[in-house]
């Protein structure tokens, strides 16, 4: 199991009104953004996305993100291949991704 401390901070919308973000919301970004024909399918991995939903709702309340091992290695994986190089232009990112990719195994 990982433990992730989720980060949170404002960001700007294009009309410069301000908006929270937070680690949750950043990792949601990337598994949305995903290609229609890179979209993961079939039973496992519907079921990988339900125990996801399930730790980020409980990450909410809890403000610590609880992986099992499989959940994180998809998660890493989409940062490793799909996260934009131009956001660790805001430290806070920089700041969350680290916190993510550099995440110990609790036993």
């Amino acid at each position: 199991m990982r433990k992730i401390e989720i980060k949170k901070w404002t960001e700007q919308d294009r009309e410069g009104n301000p908006i929270e973000a937070d680690t949750l919301k950043l990792l949601n970004s990337l598994v949305g953004m995903k290609k229609p024909e890179e979209i993961p399918r079939g039973i496992d991995k519907f079921r990988l996305f339900g125990r996801l939903a399930k730790a980020f709702d409980k990450a909410e309340k809890s403000g610590v993100l609880e992986l099992e091992e499989l959940e994180y290695s998809f998660l890493k994986k989409t940062i490793e291949t799909d996260i934009f190089g131009p956001w660790a232009m805001n430290p806070k990112i920089l700041e969350a991704v680290e916190l993510f990719m550099d995440a110990e195994e609790v036993k």
